[in-house]
């Protein structure tokens, strides 16, 4: 099932990259032409757009490949990584676009409103199917990040049909520029957003919308857990989550306290969607000012690792 849908999603992205690709040379051209720093914007928007889509297109190709001696995790983290890349490409053409709108409220160019709305509606209509396609793969944040690239584009094409209406009726070429601050303003709005939650991960922070003090309560909760300490939870990549904590126990035999380890598991599974956890049990209180570590005068304590 899984393999079926990452074919699909290949698939999508193929035929997203071929038509984002059309779309690129015919507004780059349709931009030149019409004199329209919109346009031109929308040309910049969608190649980091296609560099998105080519991203997404590699990771999920690395990210299908096995564990090795040498990558024990695999390459989970090859898709987060591609949309730091592209969010961080993204910050860039976003500052260009600011520039080149001020200095065009300067020195006005005559644009051609004609221009800009067909090639605008037929960016629409690609944006919005390449869209529509992705949104059944959006969970995963490399995914995401493609697809929030062509809701952007959706929108902020739509807005160039309005832009290039109001500047057929009223004849204001400033029009142009205040469109190519919008999306500029667009485009840096959803870079942030992806940079921010691909280095929350890359840092091996907590998972967003994941709170480590509900994460103690499920765990100490659990019966014959007397204490949670060393708690670490991250993510090793957009969708897997990861946790290692030490839980102290009764002083019982391995065999008792594997029901304590079943339990807590299904729950971290249920409740936060962890499934790969690394946890040792304890009946002593250790010495956690440089890690927790077992007190060494106490010869006849000692864990009962799992």
């Amino acid at each position: 099932m899984a393999a079926h849908g990452s074919a699909n999603t290949t698939k999508v992205l193929s035929w997203a990259l071929i038509a984002t690709l059309a779309y690129i040379v015919l507004t780059a051209v349709a931009g030149v032409r019409a004199r329209s720093l919109a346009l031109i914007s929308e040309a910049g928007h969608n190649l980091s757009d296609f560099f998105a889509l080519l991203l997404s297109l590699v990771a999920i190709y690395f990210q299908s490949r096995p564990p090795s001696e040498t990558k024990t995790f695999g390459y989970q983290r090859a898709g987060v990584l591609a949309a730091f890349v592209n969010a961080t490409m993204l910050v860039g053409l976003a500052f260009y676009i600011f520039y080149e709108a001020a200095r065009r409220l300067y020195l006005p160019v005559e644009v051609h409103a004609q221009v800009m709305i067909y090639v605008a509606a037929a960016g629409v209509v690609m944006n919005g199917l390449i869209a529509l396609a992705l949104y059944k793969s959006s969970h995963d944040l490399n995914i995401r990040s493609a697809f929030l690239h062509e809701v952007g584009d959706t929108l902020s094409t739509g807005a160039v049909i309005v832009g290039g209406w109001a500047i057929l009726v009223t004849r204001q070429n400033w029009i142009d520029s205040a469109l190519s601050f919008g999306i500029g303003v667009l485009i840096l709005w959803s870079a942030v957003a992806i940079i921010r939650e691909t280095l929350n991960i890359l840092l091996e922070g907590t998972p967003r919308g994941m709170s480590l003090e509900q994460v103690t309560q499920q765990i100490a909760s659990t019966e014959g857990v007397l204490d949670v300490h060393d708690l670490h939870v991250w993510s090793l990549g957009a969708q897997t989550h990861a946790l290692s904590c030490h839980i102290c126990i009764a002083d019982i035999p391995p065999s008792a306290s594997e029901r304590i380890l079943r339990e807590v598991k299904d729950r971290l599974a249920q409740s936060f969607h962890i499934n790969h956890t690394t946890i040792q049990f304890e009946h002593v209180v250790c010495d956690i000012a440089h890690g927790c570590v077992i007190p060494v005068d106490e010869p006849h304590s000692h864990p009962h690792p799992h």
